[in-house]
């Protein structure tokens, strides 16, 4: 393995970077590092999620994309169809009585813990729901069978209803406790009616509202019920062992282990972190779960000299409902999925698998006989569940595949020879499952299909693929399909990764090499290998920098001026990828360089001006590249993916950033012609091989690596895979069905 600098130009190249030009002046905003957001809690609690979590801010909750109904905006539409299908798997969840299964005896704190959860399933203190109860969704029409509309203002998820009497009564105990009174409607809308009286008696219920944390809701609660509350007091217990559990699944995890969560807790100055989770559990704020361990050895328990009672170790996890809950609907509707494929099929399988370009055969011929399959494969490799769509269609099966972008759902239409806006066999993720894109749903709820082709499935948390499995008919087929090496999804789970680990089903792993330089760089990269290429056209070029300045100067030098002249790639398909938004390199400093070059202006609209390059994020993990058409008493009108977008103006800090530079989990499904890669010098903790193939991979023409991290970059290639991530899924998945050879 080569651990040469990945480049066919290791100085600055005339042609390609000029000198006589000079960059914006970086952010001076006094951030460190290049990290804008970690997890803390997760991280003290031994069991840190992936990049996702360390590079972006959740920023907004609304939908993106797309001409929206009149009145009802997609965002909305998504939430509701989602909550109706959460909901009909609550009832589906609730027609199990049977506790949870322990598969072995414990002892010590193990014991007491498993005590404390079945006493709540015994009915002792009933567990809290997670999901409220919605109202039902009217169904939405594929777009093609829309009227066109003028742009609906895309609001956030509508919260909880309360009086004008509960904000003021919130107001005046956060004024009173010392904390912002500009809090009070958030605060209002997480706790709900009777919030105010609520703080007063419990006054670390302020850290279920985001942002806050434990420090800050400790002053809170000094100030309110006096300096003699301390850290023993059981309230402060059960606050911070849910929000540790929330920190968690920020990173990743949909459940942590017990030994981890009891040093975060001891971290936190909670003074018997068992007795504080025992009491979360009991509260139901928290679900304890049994993992057998299937590598470790049995364990004899019996005393010695007497006859010997073998058991199997097992884990005790810790984990909120909603993706205890997500994970154990997953397990059961891909068993469903599995089982449920009817053996008299009419199609003609065998005909369309000879008849399909050779690379895509044995993946038609996998789909055939089961109900659900795993692909893998890079870029190139998108043509081969194309392929399978087109087979499918010809058959007569309503097919359909699905992205985890707007970009790469055109991506796979240019495949199927269809154009995007008039072929509804290719939708996004959340198109499809909000109902504006697709087949809609039939007269049970369920997807108007036989075949699901989901793309990008790495990018699948627990709760989307729970929803999405969940809403699949009896006998249809679902293939997931994605590149392994790349980032996992924004949202906790590892759903891909962890199927692929279960084998509970076929996989079909693709042979298509991703084509020229760059794609020899980045599949070398997922083996964990950084080897020179071979690049006559300068594909791939390396910016030596020697600090995070120079850094921003070279980056705006290749945008604004070299990659233009030497390809002929214009600034505006030019994507710039950071590892973070803070930091002297980070997206916000990239950002008002380029903009001070690109498009200057007084950013009248909170920041923005028309013109201005951005990014939209509709829900966290998911973004929608676009640019500021304009502004009104409306909010901030977008064109994102081809279509208009109106984010109100009470919306825009949160969901709408400037886009010339993106992080790597903003830049997820999608590519651009050329991509210019900033790696200052601060960014050398931050680096992992996934981070650096997703990177690296959303060049198409061109990759410029603007280098200031020496030997950090091969080190992280070569010695730093995907950050671990604790799910249950994979215990779930061998539960509902064996291993496949």
């Amino acid at each position: 393995m080569s651990t040469e600098p990945v480049t066919t130009e290791t100085t600055e190249d005339e042609a390609l970077v000029s000198d006589g030009e000079t960059a914006g002046p970086p952010s001076a905003d006094g951030e460190d590092g290049t990290v804008e957001v970690g997890v803390e809690g997760a991280s003290e609690a031994g069991a840190t999620g992936d990049e996702s979590a360390a590079e972006d801010e959740p920023t907004g909750t609304a939908e993106a994309g797309g001409e929206a109904a009149a009145g009802v905006s997609e965002a909305a539409a998504e939430l509701a169809a989602q909550k109706v299908e959460r909901e009909r798997i609550e009832r589906r969840k609730a027609e199990r009585t049977a506790p949870i299964t322990s598969g072995a005896k414990l002892s010590g704190t193990a014991a007491d813990l498993l005590a404390a959860v079945r006493a709540v399933e015994g009915g002792q203190k009933p567990v809290a729901t997670a999901f409220g109860e919605p109202e039902p969704a009217p169904r939405r029409l594929a777009p093609e069978a829309e009227p066109v509309r003028r742009p609906q203002p895309v609001a956030p998820p509508a919260a909880a209803a309360v009086s004008g009497g509960t904000v003021e009564a919130v107001r005046a105990a956060l004024v009173e406790g010392g904390a912002p009174e500009a809090l009070a409607p958030q605060v209002a809308a997480v706790l709900g009616e009777g919030a105010g009286e609520l703080l007063r008696e419990d006054p670390w219920q302020l850290l279920r509202v985001a942002g806050v944390r434990p420090e800050q809701a400790d002053g809170f609660a000094r100030a309110l019920l006096g300096a003699e509350r301390g850290p023993d007091d059981e309230r402060r217990g059960r606050a911070v062992t849910v929000w540790l559990l929330e920190q968690a699944a920020v990173a990743g995890h949909t459940a942590l282990e017990a030994p981890p969560l009891a040093a975060a807790l001891a971290q936190r100055s909670v003074p018997d972190p068992d007795e504080a989770v025992r009491s979360t559990v009991a509260e139901g704020e928290a679900l304890i779960f049994q993992d057998a361990l299937d590598d470790a050895p049995p364990v004899n328990t019996a005393p010695e000299g007497e006859q010997a009672e073998v058991e199997r170790p097992v884990r005790v996890l810790i984990g909120l409902e909603r993706y205890a809950l997500a994970e154990e609907s997953l397990a059961d509707a891909l068993a469903r999925v599995l089982n449920s494929l009817s053996k008299d099929d009419p199609a003609d399988w065998a005909s369309a698998a000879q008849a399909a370009p050779r690379s895509a055969a044995e993946l038609i011929r996998a789909v055939a006989g089961h109900g659900l399959v795993l692909h893998t494969g890079g870029e190139a490799a998108r043509a081969e569940p194309a392929a399978l769509v087109a087979a499918a269609r010809g058959l007569g099966l309503r097919a359909y595949a699905a992205t985890h972008s707007a970009d790469g759902a055109r991506r796979v239409a240019s495949l199927l020879g269809a154009a995007r806006a008039d072929d509804s066999a290719v939708v996004t993720v959340a198109g499809l499952l909000s109902g504006t894109e697709g087949p809609g749903r039939d007269a049970d709820g369920s997807l108007d299909l036989d075949l699901l082709v989901v793309l990008d499935a790495p990018q699948l948390d627990v709760e989307t693929a729970a929803v999405l499995a969940e809403s699949l008919p009896d006998g249809a087929r679902l293939v997931l399909s994605g590149d392994p090496g790349m980032l996992w999804s924004a949202g906790p789970g590892r759903v891909f990764a962890d199927l692929l680990a279960a084998r509970v089903c076929p996989q079909v792993a693709s042979r298509t090499p991703d084509p020229g330089p760059i794609g020899e760089l980045v599949s070398g990269i997922g083996i964990g290998e950084l080897n020179q290429v071979e690049a006559p056209g300068k594909e791939v070029v390396i910016v030596p920098v020697r600090d995070a300045g120079e850094a921003v100067h070279r980056t705006v030098q290749l945008v604004v001026d070299s990659v233009p002249r030497a390809f002929g790639i214009p600034a505006e398909q030019t994507q710039v990828i950071t590892p973070g938004h803070g930091g002297a390199a980070g997206t916000r400093a990239l950002n008002a360089a380029l903009k001070e070059r690109l498009n200057p202006g007084p950013g009248r609209f909170g920041g923005f001006d028309p013109g201005d390059r951005i990014v939209y994020t509709p829900v966290p993990g998911r973004t929608a590249p676009g640019r500021v058409v304009t502004a009104d008493a409306e909010g901030l009108h977008l064109e994102c993916a081809g279509g208009p977008v109106v984010v109100p103006k009470e919306r825009v800090e949160q969901a709408v950033r400037h886009g010339w530079a993106l992080t790597a989990h903003q830049a997820v499904g999608h590519r651009w012609p050329a991509a210019v890669v900033v790696l200052p010098g601060d960014a050398a903790q931050v680096l992992t091989r996934p981070w650096v193939y997703t990177a690296f991979g959303r060049a198409e023409r061109h990759l410029s690596v603007v280098h200031g991290v020496e030997q950090a970059l091969p080190r992280a290639v070569a010695e730093l895979p995907a950050k671990a991530r604790t799910t249950r899924l994979p215990a779930l998945l061998k539960a509902q069905a064996p291993p496949t050879d």
